[in-house]
């Protein structure tokens, strides 16, 4: 089963994302606040990170960039989920993988999973 950490200061994200995918064989870990990931990273050992960006430090760039500098977490694709109102070149251009606006279709992003975890974006 595929462990996903789901990073966002906003508990009603976190809490949506988690209640749609764990039944679809997604073990969630949900963290609402930014400055815990790497210590639940190491613990978990995620095959998937799902970010926001605009969290209380350190935000969304800042975590996927000390994610790609960690050898442990270098190759773990990482899926920017955000209000924020950036291009999926910027988004891949501090270290993830691909990135979805909110409001975003719950189906849009076990399609963004899937392909993630097959390797299929990068």
């Amino acid at each position: 089963m595929p462990k996903i950490l789901i990073v966002d200061d906003d508990p009603q994200v976190t809490t949506l994302l988690k209640r749609y995918l764990s039944p679809r064989n997604y073990e969630v870990t949900t963290i609402n606040q930014s400055s815990k990931t790497i210590q639940t990273a190491n613990l978990m050992r995620p095959d998937l990170f799902i970010l926001d960006l605009m969290m209380p430090p350190p935000d969304g760039f800042e975590l996927c960039r000390m994610l790609r500098a960690d050898p442990g977490f270098a190759q773990t694709p990482i899926l920017i989920i955000t209000a924020m109102d950036i291009s999926n070149s910027k988004a891949t251009s501090f270290g993830a993988n691909d990135y979805l606006a909110k409001p975003f279709n719950l189906d849009e992003v076990i399609t963004r999973i899937t392909l993630l975890l097959e390797g299929n974006i990068e």
